[in-house]
């Protein structure tokens, strides 16, 4: 079966355009998180959407619909502590990455038939991926590229962004929401052991080959 062949099935095709754009999402999202050294949100993210997807198989709801309001939460509270002097942000990363991982291995062991679904999330299945995802991430997409203007500004210096009226707490919102998005869609493409790789090392060697945020947002994606 050649390459033209296995492309002309449609769940094929749904596979290859759901893994560009979340690809982009992550590559994109990972050079502002890198550069204001949030790295581990993305690894601490999709230990909480793992979390949050193993209670929602054991509730019997739609996964995705129940972890993106959670992941979300996590995202703006990692986002918020970390611009906390009297936080440690990495210690709080990693209590709440560890904490859900754990939560979703004892609701995983206590539950009876949702251990392969489950894993479906944990390992991931770029075939699963739906129109619904290829929407969402299309849209998280072109949110990132309206406001790129003012992730940049946020990114480098948020005390010259607030001073020159820039609205920083909704820029750096809009950051988290974004994000969150991107490690939900992730986990279903790649699982959560991989998601956090995709959005930290697209932007670590883009930013060993150029210098301007331009040019490494251009090659990280």
């Amino acid at each position: 079966m050649n390459i033209l062949q296995m492309f002309s099935y449609p769940f094929m095709q749904r596979a290859l355009i759901a893994g560009v754009l979340v690809s982009l999402c992550a590559a994109l999202l990972g050079v502002p998180l890198v550069l204001k050294r949030y790295s581990m949100i993305g690894d601490g993210l999709s230990h909480v959407s793992f979390g949050a997807l193993a209670i929602a198989v054991a509730l019997g709801v739609t996964p995705l619909y129940f972890s993106i309001p959670v992941v979300i939460l996590a995202a703006f509270f990692l986002l918020r502590l970390a611009t906390n002097p009297r936080w440690n942000s990495d210690a709080a990363i990693a209590v709440m990455s560890a904490s859900a991982l754990a939560v979703g291995i004892i609701v995983i062991s206590r539950t009876s038939g949702m251990t392969t679904d489950v894993d479906n999330y944990m390992f991931g299945s770029v075939l699963a991926m739906t129109w619904a995802d290829v929407a969402l991430s299309a849209t998280v997409l072109a949110l990132y590229l309206l406001f790129y203007h003012q992730i940049f500004a946020v990114t480098f210096d948020e005390s010259f962004s607030r001073a020159t009226g820039l609205k920083v707490d909704t820029c750096n919102t809009l950051l988290a929401i974004l994000t969150a998005l991107t490690i939900v869609l992730g986990m279903r493409m790649m699982g959560a052991m991989l998601i956090s790789s995709l959005v930290i090392f697209p932007a670590l060697t883009a930013m060993r080959l150029f210098k301007s945020f331009r040019g490494v947002i251009l090659c990280a994606a």
